[in-house]
């Protein structure tokens, strides 16, 4: 059985290959990967990433990987760009 860690590295491993990691893309591939304990149900009824998954994310990747949310996508901090927190416009 993963844990939520393993599928945090696995999400830092999707990098290798892109600059963007698209979450609703993501969810699926978590879901249908690692299985449904790893996902959930938002509000809307739309599939999200559980918060332990995105914690176990964050910590591995903080100042390396920025939100954006109008993509709805993490990306790679840009050359020379300083990282001033999680979330960008």
């Amino acid at each position: 059985m993963p844990t939520d860690k393993e599928v945090a590295e696995w999400m830092v491993d999707q990098f290798n290959n892109q600059f963007w990691l698209y979450q609703e893309d993501t969810v699926y591939k978590i879901k249908n990967k690692f299985g449904t304990e790893f996902v959930y149900q938002n509000e809307n009824g739309n599939y999200a990433i559980s918060k332990k998954v995105l914690k176990e994310f964050k910590s591995l990747t903080e100042g390396k990987i920025v939100w954006e949310r109008g993509q709805r996508a993490w990306r790679k901090l840009k050359p020379n760009e300083n990282y001033k927190g999680r979330q960008v416009e």
